[in-house]
């Protein structure tokens, strides 16, 4: 990873007093203003009403959308747009949507400008939307676009910074039906939304101009791991979605990572990763059903045999037990948990494990180089508690403190892994 640019990095301290405080509470504002495309998602803010860590809460479906280059006539520029048109006014036009509402706003103007400065010098999809910009003013028909590549033929290695003409280029007339689908074609007047695919190399640099400030490429399907010479032969040869984000946000020594530096805008980019490995999931599942309907699921055989004939009631997609928070998951699992009930009666013992973040392990962490608030390190608080966990389920499997165990379950651990329940029955001989 590359270093992050100093004006980003000296804003994204928190020991840089008043002026990073500011910036860090309006992050996300900031990063919007920024984006080249919006992000399609019901944003729960009642969360955050009462006086407690921040915390960024979606519901239902969520997902990536771009316009066109340029606005429709009597509309104001947004995201992308405001690249390409009226670039003239563009600090006024990028803080006129904060501004509306209220007659004043918490945003800096003197950050907006050294913002932009900072994105117009490094990040190269910048770069490409500048470059439309000049050569479309050159252009006197309107039947242009520009097109994004998804997959790129060049002979560079596959991890070396790209440059705008690699990433992509405008296209004049009419572009055909020849091109990928997972390209992003944008055209000069539309008044429609376009979806991104999640498997386009900019799917995370396009939303995220802040935490991608030189434009680098995401997750694609094409990355292969890497072979160290163990001779061992891999089940997959390609890396899969949640191990590529999981490796992106671990934090190295040495290593510049501007991701974790995000705060608010860290918290939001882990909810969008991990919503498009649910959805690259459900994407697997969907694409493989003759697969899955197997004699394993009864359930609509047994639907049939009720009379549900034409199976409405029973569902069209099977969601199996694998997906975890899917019914099947939570049926499986409740009538595991039922079965040692059966076998040897009520539990003896119900555990509830909670975080603590004021653990002397997690302060520790968040303290080792810049002073971060808890809230900002989602991922220190989740380790830590993981290794607790597993540390306690080893000192009580152990015997040591209230015998031998005959029996026990994991009934429930949640995604951020803030409360754990278990069961365990133990040998009242013992």
């Amino acid at each position: 990873m590359q270093p992050t640019p100093p004006i980003l990095d000296l804003l994204l301290d928190p020991s840089n007093a008043s002026a990073s405080k500011k910036f860090r509470d309006n992050i996300r504002a900031y990063n919007s203003m920024f984006a080249f495309t919006s992000m399609g998602a019901k944003i729960d803010t009642s969360v955050n009403d009462q006086p407690a860590p921040y915390v960024f809460k979606i519901s239902g479906h969520c997902h990536h959308l771009m316009g066109s280059l340029l606005p429709v006539d009597g509309e104001s520029p947004k995201f992308a747009q405001l690249y390409v048109f009226d670039t003239a006014h563009e600090v006024a036009n990028r803080l006129l949507p904060f501004t509306r509402d209220s007659k004043s706003s918490s945003l800096d103007e003197n950050i907006v400008v050294d913002l932009l400065r900072m994105l117009d010098e490094t990040n190269e999809l910048a770069k490409l939307f500048r470059k439309a910009r000049d050569k479309t003013q050159n252009i006197q028909s309107v039947d242009y676009k520009l097109r994004l590549l998804g997959k790129r033929n060049h002979d560079s290695r596959q991890y070396d910074d790209p440059t705008s003409n690699d990433i992509g280029g405008l296209v004049v007339g009419d572009i055909g039906d020849f091109f990928s689908e997972r390209d992003i074609i944008i055209e000069c007047f539309s008044g429609s939304l376009k979806r991104i695919s999640k498997l386009h190399p900019k799917f995370m640099a396009l939303q995220y101009p802040l935490l991608f400030p030189y434009g680098e490429d995401g997750y694609s399907c094409n990355i292969m791991f890497v072979d160290h010479g163990h001779g061992k032969i891999r089940k997959r040869s390609r890396v899969p979605m949640r191990a590529y984000y999981a490796y992106l946000i671990n934090e190295r020594p040495g290593c510049d990572n501007t991701i974790i530096k995000g705060g608010r805008l860290y918290q939001q980019f882990l909810v969008d990763a991990f919503v498009n490995v649910e959805e690259d999931r459900l994407d697997y599942i969907r694409a493989n059903q003759k697969d899955l309907r197997t004699e394993v699921y009864k359930g609509i055989h047994e639907a049939v045999l009720n009379g549900d004939v034409e199976g409405f009631s029973a569902g069209k997609i099977i969601v199996p037990s694998s997906l975890t928070g899917s019914p099947r998951y939570m049926i499986n699992n409740y009538q595991d948990a039922m079965a040692i009930c059966r076998a040897y009666g009520n539990p003896d013992l119900f555990i509830t494990f909670t975080c603590n973040v004021n653990w002397p392990e997690i302060r520790r962490e968040l303290t080792k180089g810049r002073i971060y608030k808890h809230e900002d390190k989602p991922d220190i608080i989740t380790r830590v508690f993981r290794s607790k966990v597993i540390d306690m389920l080893a000192f009580i499997k152990s015997g040591k403190p209230f015998g031998q165990i005959i029996a026990g379950a994991l009934s429930f651990i949640s995604f951020l892994l803030n409360i754990t329940t278990f069961y365990y029955y133990y040998d009242c001989l013992a």
